[in-house]
């Protein structure tokens, strides 16, 4: 679990990670570098879910001996689909990460939502409903491993 208070704002109590794989932890397929050791850190205080169309195929075996629990969805209803799950874990236990405009409602939902700009960029709409509009995985990652980052930037 990760508590985190936010002066004149509220205070976190995460114990969920959901994150999209595709333009958020990989690009074309292939984790990005950096990403695999702070997963595993984050893994030792939160539980992680990576939750994913799998475009390339390619997410178990780079996921392989990281602790997290891998959900490949099929091609329609995305978006509600990554919402859903994040409903299922209680909505304010849960921090999210992604960058497409299928993440949008797992953002929105989430206690907290993270929106990453990358490679393949991010969408608009999740951009206008995330809490934070960061420039990479790593510094979102970050935020998590090192809250007073996120104190700084959320307080009132």
């Amino acid at each position: 679990m990760i508590d985190i208070t936010i002066p004149g704002h509220r205070t976190f109590r995460f114990q969920h990670l959901v994150m999209d794989y595709n333009g958020t932890l990989a690009l074309d397929g292939t984790l990005l570098e950096g990403v695999r050791p702070r997963l595993e850190l984050l893994a030792e205080q939160l539980h992680l879910h990576v939750i994913t169309a799998d475009t390339f195929g390619l997410a178990q075996e780079q996921l392989r001996g990281i602790n997290c629990k891998l959900i490949i969805l099929p091609g329609k209803e995305q978006a509600s689909a990554k919402v859903d799950y994040v409903h299922s874990l209680g909505d304010e236990q849960v921090a999210a990460i992604g960058n497409g405009r299928n993440d949008r409602l797992m953002l929105e939902a989430a206690m907290l939502g993270l929106v990453v700009v990358q490679g393949e960029g991010a969408s608009i709409e999740s951009c206008l409903v995330a809490n934070l509009l960061v420039p990479d995985i790593l510094t979102a990652l970050d935020l998590l491993l090192h809250p007073k980052r996120l104190i700084a930037t959320l307080r009132s």
